[in-house]
């Protein structure tokens, strides 16, 4: 069950590129009317991610070629080709790392950005705190836009932070940046209501799994549907488990504690922190936070820090634990958070990212949706997809749809292989796990 937990935090997009060969190959076989078009788009498009990540585009590699070329065949003019091939590569290095770099937001900025945030109802904006995405905000100050850039790709996390009325400007903004900087401009994890902007603005929609939208004005665990959670729990305390809700003035006194979790925890899953879309384990950023622990005989074997809004809203954040602890400890840790939060007046928790969940089967669906969906039903060997989705689904949530948002033609593969980088902060971060 930790496991399940631990994983329900990561990115898909790590999974359907890991997987997507044993998708097709079942695809081929489910459809056979189009028996060699599956396989061949979906290993052209595999092709140009690949050759894409490598060389960074399509002028790199013929560049190199003549390169090559002219050292093997043309001695003198060899060294000026293949000193003007370094030179391209090296510019655009330098360019690409200035882009992915670039101005770190200022105190007020995030400050400003932090605030709006907390007025509004994604809870899960508040991993803005952190200060690892750059921010673009809205002419009138009013709404904003996270992001980050890697490769080719300029990614936006979650919807705009603000007033609807202004998303449709801002995200012109946002893509005119973008196109300043060379960059393809991408919406990671954004919900329905995104999407009429996205398609006045011309990108086109790919859902990418379904998030668990947990109404705490109903919850409750009476009745006969709840009966193995509460004896889940029960049997946890009986244990000599225990729960408490730190408010962040609180959390500094146990941060050694926190800490020693995460590390073990980090340590188990073979895994490095991730980013951008998660949060890290940072003293700042879980101070600035209430911590929920779970302790045994004093000490905490289990956490999970929760962000808020003044709208009522909270999202569930770093869930961590320490390898080999009681069974029943994330249910308790997950029930009792909910049971709190709802006395404490929220109304509204959201559970995070089932990924690759909900995608339409039918045979009319996109290919993107099928080989989704053979990647949730066949990839287990790569990522608990199901145990994930079964995990959320005891707490009976709403379920609603993530999209990723893209331009261009063709599946967005080099775009999701950016947000992997961008996550996992490169591919030593993103293979980093057992």
């Amino acid at each position: 069950m930790l496991d399940i937990t631990a994983l329900s935090a990561t990115n898909t997009a790590t999974e359907i590129g890991h997987a997507a060969e044993t998708a097709v190959v079942a695809i081929r076989q489910k459809h056979r009317t189009s028996r060699w078009a599956a396989p061949a788009a979906v290993s052209a498009l595999a092709f140009y991610a690949g050759v894409s990540t490598a060389f960074d585009g399509a002028i790199v590699g013929p560049l190199m070629r003549q390169a090559m070329k002219h050292v093997f065949y043309q001695p003198v003019g060899g060294g000026v080709a293949l000193a003007a091939t370094i030179s391209v590569l090296a510019g655009r290095r330098a360019m690409r790392a200035w882009r992915q770099r670039g101005p770190a937001p200022a105190r007020d900025e995030l400050r400003r950005a932090s605030d709006i945030a907390i007025r509004h109802d994604n809870a899960a904006a508040g991993l803005v705190r952190l200060g690892d995405k750059k921010l673009l905000f809205s002419d009138c100050g009013q709404a904003f836009i996270m992001f980050g850039c890697r490769g080719r790709s300029m990614v936006a996390l979650f919807d705009p932070v603000g007033p609807r009325h202004l998303w449709p400007s801002l995200v012109l903004k946002f893509r005119a940046e973008a196109e300043r900087l060379m960059l393809r401009p991408v919406f990671y994890q954004v919900s329905s209501d995104f999407l009429p902007v996205a398609v006045e603005t011309g990108m086109k929609p790919y859902k990418i799994g379904e998030e668990a939208v947990l109404d705490l004005t109903a919850f409750s665990l009476a009745g006969g549907d709840w009966l193995k959670l509460r004896r889940s729990i029960n049997r946890a305390e009986r244990d000599g488990l225990s729960f408490e809700m730190l408010v962040p003035e609180a959390v500094p006194a146990v941060m050694g504690e926190l800490a020693r979790v995460s590390d073990l925890w980090l340590s188990t899953q073979n895994a490095s922190e991730k980013g951008f879309s998660l949060g890290t384990f940072r003293n700042d950023y879980v101070a600035s936070t209430p911590v929920a622990v779970i302790r045994v005989d004093g000490h905490i074997v289990a956490f999970a820090n929760i962000l808020t809004t003044e709208s009522g809203h909270a999202f569930i954040d770093l869930m961590r634990s320490l390898p080999g602890v009681h069974r029943g400890a994330m249910d308790l840790l997950f029930v009792r958070i909910m049971e709190h939060l709802k006395q404490a007046g929220y109304f509204r928790l959201n559970l995070g990212m089932a990924p690759l969940s909900g995608l339409s089967d039918h045979a009319s669906a996109p290919l993107w949706n099928r080989i989704g969906n053979q990647v949730f039903e066949k990839g287990e060997r790569f990522y608990n997809f199901k145990g994930v989705k079964t995990f959320k689904s005891k707490f009976d949530p709403e379920w609603q749809p993530r999209y990723l948002i893209a331009g261009g033609l063709g599946l967005p593969v080099s775009a999701m292989l950016d947000v992997t980088l961008l996550i996992g902060g490169g591919l030593r971060g993103v293979f980093r796990r057992s």
